[in-house]
């Protein structure tokens, strides 16, 4: 059990369940959390490891909703930025695939997708657009026979460096719908460029995007993508993943803020012995907690066919508030020692802020969740 699961609600999971989980868990420990700080300082991605990922055989399994939260809070926890890319390939683009796609797409796509043959990228944030891009999308689709031309620019797509594959959300300017498009990352008129000076996810390789008259043959565009209700379903299970990813950044501050407490001595004592660092260490629980009962019951609401915007929008909002916290806390009871990348904490507050930005900003999620209770629109 970990640390910070106070509650134990790991023994929700099935046996098979718990078992992919620790081997998972495993995994992570074993490979990542050890060359993390490396990769994040240098801004570099492993990509040795895409293939250790294909070997979890994790990516576009059956599971229930529980599982797959449990999965993305135990990579969080180990590093935010391999977390955000599994969950770009496997959440963001696999998930548009199969929630938007024909089933021959998902034939033709899929397999390879799972085994990290080729990996996916998700294009819908733009330079001018993220909490508007609903109304404000301005890369455009123009259909011309059998193809369709694609022309824009977005911004902030994680994994695009490298990306085999990447969902591209564009206007058709012919009807003013949002539609889908399976973009091969190495089409003519389609660059990639990293973003650099990142202070947050340096390991993730965000990039700006241009298409310049991109061809996207008819067959790989998205069949059940047709207008930006569909790119929102897509959104709303991918945001739940997020919430998940908080309790993971979370569960790691407060374990490194533990150990600390526990080993760090002042005063002649381990400064544990301190009331104001119990009380500190309680407060962080007391998010943890409360964060990881919200994810829990939003899975049992997936799984259950109950699962509504608000629900996954509440989720992120909160969870991903009370992450910063917990990583503030953290960095405060370590001191100084919080500043530096050898102590691990200085990586989770940095990687917190990004947490809390993408996938739905917390004012953008707030204004979901009024909506749906008081029944009433605040959107400009």
């Amino acid at each position: 059990m970990l640390d910070g699961d106070l509650y134990a609600f790991q023994d929700l999971l099935s046996e098979d369940e718990a078992a992919v989980v620790r081997r998972v868990r495993d995994f992570l420990e074993a490979e990542v959390v050890p060359i993390a700080n490396d990769h994040w300082q240098r801004s570099d991605f492993p990509h040795h490891l895409i293939k250790r990922y294909a070997e979890l055989e994790i990516a576009g399994r059956e599971g229930s909703s529980l599982l797959n939260g449990w999965l993305a809070l135990e990579m969080a926890r180990a590093d935010a930025s391999m977390a955000t890319f599994y969950g770009v390939h496997a959440g963001l683009a696999m998930g548009s695939i199969t929630m938007c796609g024909s089933p021959e797409q998902q034939q033709r796509w899929l397999p390879a997708m799972a085994s990290f043959d080729r990996v996916g990228a998700f294009a819908l944030t733009e330079p001018t657009g993220g909490s508007d891009v609903a109304a404000g999308l301005r890369t455009t689709a123009r259909r011309e026979g059998d193809e369709w031309v694609l022309d824009g620019a977005k911004r902030w797509i994680g994994n695009a460096t490298f990306a085999d594959l990447v969902v591209v959300w564009a206007r058709d300017v012919e009807d003013n719908q949002v539609k889908g498009f399976v973009v091969r990352g190495d089409a003519p008129g389609f660059v990639a460029t990293k973003i650099e000076n990142k202070i947050a996810l340096r390991t993730v390789q965000n990039a700006d995007i241009t298409l310049t008259g991109v061809r996207v043959p008819e067959a790989d565009r998205l069949q059940n993508a047709n207008s930006f209700k569909d790119t929102a379903k897509v959104l709303r299970q991918t945001r739940s993943g997020v919430a998940w990813e908080a309790v993971g950044v979370m569960l790691a501050a407060y374990e490194i803020a533990l150990n600390y407490a526990k080993e760090r001595e002042q005063f002649g004592r381990p400064i544990a012995k301190f009331q104001l660092v119990q009380d500190l260490l309680v407060r962080m629980l007391g998010n943890v907690t409360g964060s990881l009962g919200m994810c829990v019951r939003l899975a049992q609401l997936q799984d259950a066919g109950k699962y509504r915007d608000e629900h996954s929008a509440l989720a992120k909002a909160y969870c991903t508030t009370r992450m910063r916290e917990v990583a503030g806390w953290a960095r405060e009871l370590l001191a100084g020692n919080g500043i530096v990348l050898d102590y691990d904490i200085g990586r989770f507050v940095a990687d917190a802020e990004a947490l809390y930005s993408y996938e739905g900003t917390r004012e953008i999620n707030t204004l979901i969740v009024g909506r749906a209770v008081t029944g009433q629109s605040a959107f400009v």
